[in-house]
């Protein structure tokens, strides 16, 4: 007797709350029994194009801020933005340590895109391993992938091989392992307790952002370090050996959305010689990179990550950059910004 394969669309939404800027909160639970904490900021149009956002390991939604207000100052209703903590971040729910993986989050995203039904145009952007959720999404066949994006905008990311460049060498030591059985084994609130004394030196590097020098790009900052420091070390053990795991590149050369790289030359995390290699493999890439930006770019460079959602979304404003250009305004973006078309 066959057995019917499990519905792609999860146990939808508890509730929803509106907010006075037009956000709506929802909770969304997954086949799993995972809840996942989504804001939706609908567009007036059903067709609307519609972007989703999404963060980093050990960051949440807010990590976006900058760009969220900005492609709502921008574009208000003619665009759907959709911003969601992965498992394990922010106000989403904690799962088993096994599903902390790269291939579980694309099935999650799997399942926000089936249950929010959009009709409109998708572009997927991603910073860091959000970026990578968004691959792994690509890399899946093509049944499993309820919405083919248009856009794709994957910031300080990596397609693979992190264990071999930057700090991401120290996934290579049998540390990740011996890590992720340990905490998998100890209480949860010994785990609670010795994640400040790991992670607090990460989100001190993050709260030191170049910026553009705003209170909004300041506060930016803040929340980020932040959610850093309020991880879980189950989280943050979980994801170490998905994480050294990882291989996308295989699906590169067959992504057809219109896609653009942002990369930093001071990123120790995800060194821009990733971010070349996956502007090389995917047709028509744009790679655009900041020589002094660090890891957190959605900071760092955010009018830069902001312009190149506009434009896979092809709500691109204004005239043509010309292909090396100055932009003023803060002390990341003086630098120089090259453009190289892949």
């Amino acid at each position: 007797m066959s057995v019917a394969p499990e519905p792609l669309v999860p146990n939808v939404f508890r509730h929803a709350a509106a907010h006075d800027d037009g956000r709506v909160e929802r909770a969304m639970t997954t086949q799993d029994g995972v809840r996942l904490a989504i804001s939706d900021y609908p567009s007036d149009r059903a067709d609307a194009p519609t972007i989703v956002l999404l963060h980093g390991l050990l960051l949440s939604q807010e990590s976006w801020a900058l760009q969220v207000g900005e492609l709502r100052r921008r574009y208000g209703g003619r665009i759907r933005v959709i911003t969601y903590d992965h498992r394990g971040h922010g106000r989403s729910g904690g799962a088993p340590m096994p599903t902390y993986e790269i291939s579980q989050l694309a099935a999650d995203l799997a399942q926000v895109l089936a249950a929010l039904h959009i009709t409109g145009p998708l572009t997927l952007a991603g910073h860091s391993m959000g970026g990578m959720t968004a691959l792994a999404y690509l890399g899946r066949v093509a049944s499993k992938r309820p919405v083919e994006p248009a856009g794709l905008v994957l910031v300080g990311t990596a397609a693979g091989r992190i264990a071999e460049r930057g700090i991401g060498r120290l996934l290579a030591t049998p540390a990740t392992g011996a890590l992720f059985g340990l905490v998998h084994r100890m209480p949860q609130k010994a785990t609670d307790r010795a994640v400040q004394a790991l992670i607090r030196p990460l989100g001190d590097a993050l709260s030191r952002f170049s910026g553009d020098g705003t209170a909004a790009a300041a506060v930016a900052a803040a929340v980020t370090a932040a959610a850093v420091r309020a991880a879980s070390l189950t989280t943050a053990a979980g994801f170490l050996p998905s994480l050294k795991r990882y291989d996308v590149y295989h699906a590169l050369a067959s992504i057809a959305a219109k896609t653009f790289v942002v990369s930093g030359g001071a990123d120790v995390l995800t060194p821009p010689s990733h971010s070349r290699e996956i502007a090389a493999a995917i047709p028509g890439a744009v790679h655009l990179h900041h020589p002094n930006a660090g890891h957190m770019l959605l900071q760092d460079a955010a009018e830069c990550v902001t312009d190149a959602i506009g434009r896979a979304m092809g709500m691109r404003r204004g005239s043509r950059r010309r292909a090396r250009a100055h932009t003023s305004g803060n002390r990341s973006s003086a630098a120089q910004l090259a453009v190289v078309v892949s």
